[in-house]
């Protein structure tokens, strides 16, 4: 294998691709990225067996069709520390990778071909199509409310639910819930759910802008493949019963007011320093015009902030995690937030103010 290319046209889907290879491997050809050229393309794959990512991209020229499996991490150093504009230069022979640019020489040790895994599609039940906006708004509205590590493992990560012109995207940790919906065009023969790993909800979010390219969808029994431009990104699917997202969201609140979100968010963000680090607890004190937010810690350290809102209901005191609701007041973009409470022991209804595609479920905590 011999083929040249530009640095710039290396770089970026070596870059999506590495991102997907893990550091630490249990075999070790996974830690490398698989080159292969033809006459008019080099295709760049990388996978930790649970996701995998090709990225095709074209060569100035190519002596020498053929592949090989090169370290991607290394790979990818060198690309990034060789200056713009540099025309790298990779030759394969006796089992090492000769990578030249200017003056500069890299011998990269490689791993036979024969050893790289495939991921196993099975059958493939629907396909449709999406813009890249779409699914990029989903994961940004829903994304940080995945659990980490959780030994209920279907809530490490999300659940994409399509049903005929809507897909809608949720995501939970246990303690609060984000959900968000978007009407699209597509037909789908019966409605479908899917619980996409964390790590393919992050790999694919890295493809993604806000443009309106299509963006391919096809959906197998134990896998999800996704097509846009230059990218193939497929990954397994998490094989679980996600919980029933309809009956969390309470119903039922009576006390709802309104506040600017970017100043709440900063008033949460001043409260939080003083709160338990442990358990990050703020108290929220709702009062007709106000919203009194104290918060203490061990040390005997205390800090109250004063935000005017528009409330005219019961006085309420309830509790919360801080991180929980700042994360939310993150996330959402417009300038005012709505939050829906009934009692000091009942979960919370974030929105954006006059409701819009996402809502936020977060329980309280006591304090």
């Amino acid at each position: 294998m011999k083929f040249s290319i530009s640095r710039e046209a290396l770089l970026r889907p070596l870059t999506l691709v590495a991102g997907v290879v893990e550091r630490r491997q249990t075999l070790p050809v996974l830690s490398n990225v698989l080159l292969s050229v033809d006459e008019h393309e080099l295709s760049l794959t990388g996978t930790d067996l649970e996701v995998e990512l090709v990225g095709r991209t074209v060569p100035d020229s190519v002596e020498l069709p053929g592949s090989a499996t090169v370290p991607a991490r290394k790979l990818m150093d060198i690309c990034k520390s060789l200056p713009e504009g540099s025309v790298i230069s990779v030759t394969v022979e006796d089992s090492r990778a000769i990578v030249r640019a200017g003056r500069s020489r890299f011998t990269l040790s490689t791993l036979p071909v024969a050893e790289f895994p495939n991921i196993d599609e099975g059958q493939s039940k629907a396909e449709i199509t999406l813009t890249r906006g779409t699914v990029k708004h989903l994961i940004d509205a829903t994304s940080f409310a995945m659990a980490q590590q959780d030994v209920r493992y279907y809530l490490n990560g999300m659940l994409i639910d399509l049903s005929d012109q809507l897909v809608r995207a949720v995501a939970t940790d246990g303690h609060r819930l984000a959900m968000c919906a978007k009407s699209a065009e597509f037909a789908l023969e019966t409605p479908t759910k899917m619980i996409l790993p964390r790590k393919g909800v992050i790999e694919l979010s890295r493809l993604l802008d806000d443009s309106d390219e299509p963006l391919t969808l096809i959906i197998g029994d134990n896998h999800l493949r996704a097509r846009t431009g230059n990218y193939t990104f497929t990954s397994k699917l998490v094989d679980g019963k996600f919980p029933d997202y309809e009956r969390v969201v309470p119903k039922n609140g009576d006390k709802q007011f309104m506040a600017d979100r970017a100043e709440l968010r900063q008033v949460l963000s001043r409260t939080a320093i003083l709160s338990n680090e442990k358990y990050r607890g703020v108290r929220l004190n709702l009062e007709e015009g106000t919203l009194r937010v104290t918060a203490n810690n061990p040390d005997q350290e205390e800090a109250e902030e004063i935000v005017s809102v528009e409330y005219s209901g019961a006085p309420l005191e309830i509790g919360f995690n801080v991180g929980y609701l700042v994360d939310v007041l993150s996330v959402l973009g417009t300038e005012q937030v709505q939050m829906t409470l009934s009692d000091p022991n009942s979960s919370a209804l974030m929105e954006a103010t006059g409701g819009s595609d996402a809502l936020y479920v977060v329980m309280p905590m006591r304090l």
